[in-house]
Protein backbone atom coordinates (compact mmCIF):
# COMPACT_ATOMS: atom_id res chain seq x y z
CA UNK A 1 0.00 0.00 0.00
CA UNK A 2 1.52 3.24 -1.00
CA UNK A 3 0.89 6.60 1.02
CA UNK A 4 0.73 9.54 0.29
CA UNK A 5 3.03 11.11 1.93
CA UNK A 6 5.22 8.82 -0.55
CA UNK A 7 4.57 10.45 -4.06
CA UNK A 8 4.65 14.33 -2.25
CA UNK A 9 7.32 16.20 -3.14
CA UNK A 10 9.85 17.07 0.18
CA UNK A 11 10.05 20.75 -1.43
CA UNK A 12 6.33 21.41 -0.78
CA UNK A 13 7.00 19.81 3.45
CA UNK A 14 10.35 21.72 3.89
CA UNK A 15 9.02 25.16 4.58
CA UNK A 16 6.53 23.38 7.13
CA UNK A 17 9.40 22.22 8.70
CA UNK A 18 11.82 25.32 8.53
CA UNK A 19 8.45 27.57 9.47
CA UNK A 20 8.42 24.95 12.97
CA UNK A 21 11.83 25.22 14.17
CA UNK A 22 12.36 28.50 13.12
CA UNK A 23 8.66 29.52 15.18
CA UNK A 24 10.79 27.92 18.67
CA UNK A 25 14.24 29.78 18.01
CA UNK A 26 16.54 26.90 15.74
CA UNK A 27 17.44 28.03 12.44
CA UNK A 28 16.92 26.52 9.20
CA UNK A 29 20.87 26.10 9.01
CA UNK A 30 20.23 23.64 12.02
CA UNK A 31 17.63 21.94 10.27
CA UNK A 32 19.18 21.75 7.05
CA UNK A 33 22.50 19.87 9.27
CA UNK A 34 19.70 17.64 10.89
CA UNK A 35 18.61 16.67 7.50
CA UNK A 36 22.23 16.16 5.80
CA UNK A 37 22.82 14.16 9.32
CA UNK A 38 19.64 11.54 8.53
CA UNK A 39 20.33 11.49 4.59
CA UNK A 40 24.19 12.26 3.79
CA UNK A 41 23.06 14.88 1.93
CA UNK A 42 24.99 17.74 2.03
CA UNK A 43 23.65 21.51 1.57
CA UNK A 44 23.97 21.64 -2.54
CA UNK A 45 22.17 18.04 -2.32
CA UNK A 46 19.71 18.89 -0.43
CA UNK A 47 18.73 22.56 -2.54
CA UNK A 48 19.06 20.08 -6.07
CA UNK A 49 16.66 17.97 -4.52
CA UNK A 50 14.16 20.93 -3.45
CA UNK A 51 15.00 22.68 -6.97
CA UNK A 52 13.81 19.48 -8.77
CA UNK A 53 10.88 18.66 -6.33
CA UNK A 54 11.85 15.18 -6.08
CA UNK A 55 9.55 13.22 -3.97
CA UNK A 56 9.88 11.69 -0.69
CA UNK A 57 10.02 8.06 -2.15
CA UNK A 58 13.54 9.45 -4.36
CA UNK A 59 14.25 11.69 -1.55
CA UNK A 60 14.97 8.53 0.74
CA UNK A 61 16.20 6.08 -1.86
CA UNK A 62 19.10 8.06 -3.07
CA UNK A 63 20.12 8.62 0.65
CA UNK A 64 22.43 7.19 2.58
CA UNK A 65 21.02 6.74 6.10
CA UNK A 66 23.26 7.41 9.07
CA UNK A 67 24.37 4.31 11.04
CA UNK A 68 22.76 5.90 13.85
CA UNK A 69 19.07 5.90 12.56
CA UNK A 70 17.95 3.45 14.14
CA UNK A 71 18.73 5.34 18.03
CA UNK A 72 15.55 7.32 17.16
CA UNK A 73 13.11 6.09 18.90
CA UNK A 74 10.07 7.62 20.55
CA UNK A 75 6.15 8.78 19.03
CA UNK A 76 5.30 10.69 16.44
CA UNK A 77 1.87 11.61 15.70
CA UNK A 78 1.10 8.91 18.07
CA UNK A 79 2.48 6.16 16.37
CA UNK A 80 6.07 4.96 17.81
CA UNK A 81 8.64 5.28 15.31
CA UNK A 82 10.55 1.84 15.72
CA UNK A 83 7.44 0.13 15.06
CA UNK A 84 6.51 1.35 11.87
CA UNK A 85 7.08 -1.65 9.33
CA UNK A 86 7.86 -0.01 6.10
CA UNK A 87 11.01 1.05 5.62
CA UNK A 88 10.54 4.39 3.68
CA UNK A 89 7.66 5.48 6.01
CA UNK A 90 10.06 4.97 9.15
CA UNK A 91 12.84 7.20 7.19
CA UNK A 92 9.96 9.77 7.17
CA UNK A 93 8.85 9.47 10.87
CA UNK A 94 12.41 9.50 11.78
CA UNK A 95 13.03 12.94 9.83
CA UNK A 96 9.80 14.09 11.66
CA UNK A 97 10.99 12.89 14.99
CA UNK A 98 14.49 14.93 14.75
CA UNK A 99 12.08 18.04 13.32
CA UNK A 100 10.27 17.73 16.41
CA UNK A 101 13.23 17.35 18.69
CA UNK A 102 14.98 20.34 17.17
CA UNK A 103 12.05 22.38 17.31
CA UNK A 104 11.14 21.41 21.19
CA UNK A 105 14.66 22.74 21.54
CA UNK A 106 16.87 19.42 22.32
CA UNK A 107 20.62 20.21 22.50
CA UNK A 108 21.73 19.17 18.45
CA UNK A 109 24.25 16.71 20.31
CA UNK A 110 21.56 14.77 21.61
CA UNK A 111 18.98 15.22 18.09
CA UNK A 112 22.02 14.19 16.28
CA UNK A 113 22.70 10.94 18.97
CA UNK A 114 25.97 11.97 19.10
Amino acid sequence: MSHRIFTTSVASVYPHYVAKVEKKGRSKDELDEVIGWLTGYDEAALQQHLDAGTTFEDFFAGATLNPHASLITGSVCGVKVQDVEDPLMRRIRYLDKLVDELAKGRPMEKVLRA
